[in-house]
């Protein structure tokens, strides 16, 4: 097999990063990349951050094609934000085990039974399901959007149930929870967490909170990934426990290399049950190849796009201070 072939064929030979330069001036393309992509990926992109933050981006540039290594909710995102735009991901089967816990069919059903709720989504679900929902919600733009809604309005909150049930806890509102879980921030283990702290006595612990409950209660931060990479930057603290998909730690390390970051462990005893497997899918190689044959790319109903983004568009206007914020901008020319 060729170059042009699959990646069992000969790409070994190829300097990639070379060739997916030439291929991102010769396709007038921008490439995203979320902190959970290995550092390889994240040294290259034109962009760095959160889902929401960097389609909002991509957005804004001339670019006529977003190569978007991430998950692919992240890259619907990208497309419903920009539908002229060709919107390519390296891998198709990257996605979400809070995207898979919510099939649209079901959702929808479940909201037909609460006629008298409105539906607060989180980002991670799927185009079909941002079209069912009232309003969108991010880590970091949740509790922005929360306090605007009547204390006596019925919520159900889904897919993920840790950040709803954050959220419930810290406002003492109550809410219909979807029962969907991160599969990484679910592995974190208390046990090993405690052995960590014990470890590393005055370490503060940073957590997502997809988080489950008995992790939180640890945290001494609770924030988006932006938020958490800011808080590693400004903590007066040398050494941090991040509690997180741990490949945020290549640009900590990047922003203040003299401070130690330590991955929050799992079950084991280790870090890599919390290595997210759907964005790991991403590689250098695949990368080229969807750059060369602008393939696998994102495809949507146009009536769901545009009910999708009407639910975005609410967020946007309820929490424009607090989303769309903590990107790295653009990489240096000739980096």
């Amino acid at each position: 097999m060729d170059a042009r072939g699959g990646i069992g064929g000969s790409l070994t030979g190829l300097d990639l990063k070379a060739e997916i330069d030439r291929l991102r001036k010769e396709r007038n393309a921008v490439i995203l990349a979320h902190y959970y992509q290995k550092p390889e990926i994240q040294d290259l992109a034109d962009f760095v951050g959160d889902s929401l933050e960097l389609s909002r981006k991509a957005a804004e540039t001339d670019a006529d094609v977003i190569a978007f290594c991430g998950v692919r909710f992240m890259a619907e995102t990208a497309k419903i934000l920009s539908p002229q735009k060709t919107v390519i991901l390296p891998d198709m089967d990257a996605g979400c085990s809070l995207e898979d816990s919510c099939p649209p069919d079901k959702f929808k059903a479940f909201r037909e039974q609460h006629p008298d709720h409105i539906a607060l989504t989180y980002i991670n679900c799927s185009a079909e399901v941002k079209a069912l929902s009232d309003i969108i919600v991010t880590s970091s733009s949740a509790e922005k959007i929360l306090s605007q809604i009547p204390a006596d309005q019925k919520i159900i909150f889904g897919p993920d149930k840790h950040l709803g049930g954050y959220l419930a806890r810290k406002f003492g509102r109550e809410m219909l929870l979807w029962p969907g879980v991160c599969i990484v921030h679910e592995a974190f283990s208390e046990t090993e967490l405690l052995k960590l702290k014990a470890q590393y006595p005055g370490a503060p612990v940073a957590a997502h909170p997809e988080c489950p409950p008995h992790v939180l209660d640890h945290a001494d931060m609770v924030g988006s990934t932006s938020a958490i990479l800011e808080f590693a930057k400004t903590t007066e603290h040398d050494v941090v426990i991040v509690a997180t998909e741990p490949h945020i730690i290549h640009q900590m390390e990047k922003a203040v290399p003299h401070k130690t970051f330590i991955g929050a462990p799992g079950a084991d005893g280790n870090c890599n049950c919390n290595i997210c497997p759907y964005m790991a899918l991403n590689t250098m190689e695949k990368l080229y190849i969807a750059l060369r044959d602008l393939e696998p790319r994102i495809k949507l109903d146009e009536n769901v796009r545009l009910a999708a983004k009407t639910s975005l568009d609410r967020m946007l206007a309820m929490a424009s201070g607090t989303v769309g914020m903590g990107d790295l901008g653009a990489r240096p020319t000739g980096d």
